[in-house]
């Protein structure tokens, strides 16, 4: 039986579709996917980030209900990871050095997506050096049913809002409505995918407070900001994480750094946090002792996700993986914390759980990152390319020579 896309059902911005058809099964064993190149997938819709906040949105909701799988026991895990050594006997194999690793992230959503897909990619910190991206990333969406092959897609956009995407819809639900300062430290892509995202729900952010570590990434951000983000009418350049908080009514880290050590991570000190502040934390994060008080709320994207990253990992934890929700799990795990006192996101976009509570409470949410992530977003997009005509119609077989 083959599957091909037939109509495709475009995601309206509240969440409803348009016309459903699905997918069509014919007699034919003939399989056709659709190659989406990084040009197909912008026309197709990859950069609509408001589209994006609201399909992650729609994903939490499926996530906190069970209607998903990703990988491991506990069906949580963030994937399966290749990792190099430092010193090898055989001098051809990569040598283990910063960000250096290959990564395959499965996983399936239900409700009205029902596909299943993989990210796999490849990241390398010197390849910045060499004018390409830190990672290069790839995603194959399949049919839930017959498990063949839907698209083939280019992944560095698609991954990149989609991960921008889930600190606006934290920010929906938690950060103050009246936000207007945002401090980002690390003007990367993920910061410019987050204020992207943090702009589509918070409106009234005109004010950022930028700390680099480079000349090359701000200025690029810099230039940025003034042809795609002319909302923001105040940029200042700080040299320090304190200055970076301190004032600021949503905070982000998004630089990327070596894991090993937590004394070499960023740090947020709650003296420098203001009352009501939303802290997105995508990225390596450390926090002093005051801020694991009971009364700084502690919320991740998905708990289960944690659990399988704790039961995987060597302890400390965050050693291992620097994201401040692996330092959460630390701190149950040394008593140090309730679990309890830990919060999921999807429930709280479940509405089984309240967003903010008031205008004072401080809040720090984790982001993870996960391949159930990259399935909604990429059948949305894929969707979209196939109701319009979009992409390159490959074939796998007209018929398979063993079955």
């Amino acid at each position: 039986m083959a599957v091909r896309a037939n109509v495709a059902f475009v995601p309206c911005r509240e969440g409803r579709v348009g016309k459903i058809e699905g997918v069509t099964m014919t007699e034919s064993a003939k399989i056709d996917f659709l190659y989406l190149s990084e040009q197909d997938m912008i026309k197709a819709g990859v950069t609509d980030m408001a589209m994006c906040v609201d399909t992650m949105e729609e994903m939490f909701g499926l996530l906190w209900h069970g209607d998903y799988r990703m990988a491991g026991a506990n069906n949580d895990s963030h994937g399966a990871m290749v990792l190099f050594p430092e010193n090898s006997p055989f001098p051809d194999m990569p040598k283990g050095t910063a960000d250096r690793r290959f990564m395959a992230m499965p996983a399936y959503l239900g409700g009205r997506f029902r596909t299943a897909g993989v990210k796999w990619y490849g990241s390398n910190l010197e390849n910045r050096e060499k004018g390409l991206p830190r990672s290069i990333l790839t995603f194959v969406l399949n049919d839930a049913d017959t498990a063949a092959p839907l698209a083939f897609m280019s992944a560095n956009l698609l991954s990149a809002y989609r991960t921008g995407a889930i600190p606006g819809v934290g920010a929906r639900h938690l950060a103050r409505k009246d936000s207007r300062i945002f401090g980002l430290m690390g003007p990367g892509v993920m910061g410019k995918t987050t204020l992207m995202a943090l702009r589509a729900v918070c409106p009234e952010i005109d004010t950022i407070k930028i700390k680099a570590r480079g000349k090359a990434s701000l200025d690029s951000f810099l230039d940025w900001l003034k042809t795609d983000m002319p909302q923001i009418v105040n940029v200042e350049l700080v040299d320090t994480i304190e200055e970076v908080v301190r004032g600021s009514d949503i905070i982000s880290f998004c630089g990327s750094g070596a894991a090993g050590d937590p004394a070499t991570y960023p740090i947020v000190k709650r003296e420098w946090v203001k009352p009501g502040a939303f802290l997105a934390m995508p990225s390596t994060c450390e926090i002093d002792e005051a801020m694991e008080a009971k009364d700084i709320r502690k919320v991740v994207d998905n708990t289960g996700l944690y659990e399988a990253w704790f039961d995987e990992l060597p302890k400390p934890a965050h050693n291992i993986i620097p994201i401040i929700g692996v330092k959460f799990m630390d701190l149950i795990a040394g008593g140090r914390m309730e679990k309890d006192d830990l919060e999921d996101l999807g429930r709280i976009v479940a509405g089984e759980a309240p967003g903010r509570r008031n205008d004072d409470e401080i809040i720090i949410l984790s982001v993870g990152g996960m391949p159930v992530e990259d399935v909604a977003w990429g059948t949305v997009v894929y969707r979209n390319a196939v109701a319009r005509g979009i992409g390159q119609s490959l074939n796998l077989w007209d018929a398979p020579v063993l079955r």
